[in-house]
């Protein structure tokens, strides 16, 4: 039935963040999400999620409006995946992914043999069963975030939430890590993920969403949305739009113009 976001504002006290969002996915869907920072794009996430209540407006997710859901209920339904960060406890990478199963327990219970094995499958869809008895601290920037990934998924949600997943990842685990949140909605996963690079919006998503200054400034194909002039009013800069051939397949490029009018001082 998928997820739909109707009409949702958000205000911090007086200063309004979001307003008048709408867009909806289905599962199968990978939306780019695609905004200078500051522009909502956490807030959005954070009210989908359910820890922040709109100002007005409803998120509806297979027919349920979340607000209506209680917090164990809201984690079936929507899985946060959090920019590359730093482990504070050195956790095996097993034991980091079944922490995704809490919501199917109960309050003081213990993940049983159901939990161990959606944990064991989602780090043998995500293809870390080699680091899976690793801990979090030894292996690369690269797995850990496909662990975060496995963490989400073995919550048993269908809806991925993912804040900047290639932050602060090399060009290498960048591309393995796309190309697996990819493959996760070809699998029927459906994903919103937010991004810097309207590059990897043409390459891997389904859809653009493209905010500034917390309304939505533009919903489509990647492709039709983004353009010259969408990314001159969306981050000031120019850029030309080439197209590439790869494979008999055709493919858009975003490339920034020159210096865009920034001096540099030689010294």
């Amino acid at each position: 039935m998928g997820c739909k976001v109707v009409d949702l504002s958000f205000s911090y006290r007086s200063n309004k963040v979001l307003s008048d969002i709408n867009f909806s996915f289905e599962k199968g869907e990978l939306v780019c999400l695609l905004g200078p920072n500051g522009v909502g794009k956490s807030t959005l996430f954070k009210n989908m999620l359910g820890l922040l209540r709109p100002k007005t407006g409803e998120i509806i997710v297979d027919g349920k409006n979340i607000r209506e859901l209680k917090s164990r209920e809201r984690a079936r339904y929507f899985a946060y995946i959090p920019q590359f960060t730093n482990p504070v406890f050195d956790y095996t990478v097993f034991e980091m992914v079944l922490m995704g199963t809490t919501s199917l327990i109960g309050e003081y219970s213990s993940p049983g043999f159901r939990e161990k094995e959606l944990a064991r499958k989602a780090i043998e869809l995500l293809g870390i069963e080699n680091i899976a008895y690793k801990r979090c601290r030894e292996i690369s920037g690269g797995e850990r975030q496909l662990a975060l990934i496995a963490r989400a998924v073995a919550s048993d949600s269908k809806y991925l939430l993912m804040d900047e997943p290639t932050a602060s990842l090399d060009f290498g685990n960048t591309q393995r890590v796309l190309n697996m949140i990819s493959s996760l909605s070809q699998k029927g996963y459906g994903v919103v993920m937010s991004t810097h690079s309207p590059n990897e919006a043409y390459t891997y998503g389904t859809r653009a969403l493209m905010l500034n200054k917390g309304k939505v400034l533009c919903y489509g194909k990647p492709n039709e949305i983004i353009t010259r002039e969408t990314i001159k009013e969306l981050y000031g800069i120019d850029v030309t739009i080439e197209k590439i051939y790869q494979e008999e397949k055709e493919y858009l490029v975003c490339i920034p113009k020159g210096n865009n009018g920034v001096s540099l001082d030689k010294k």
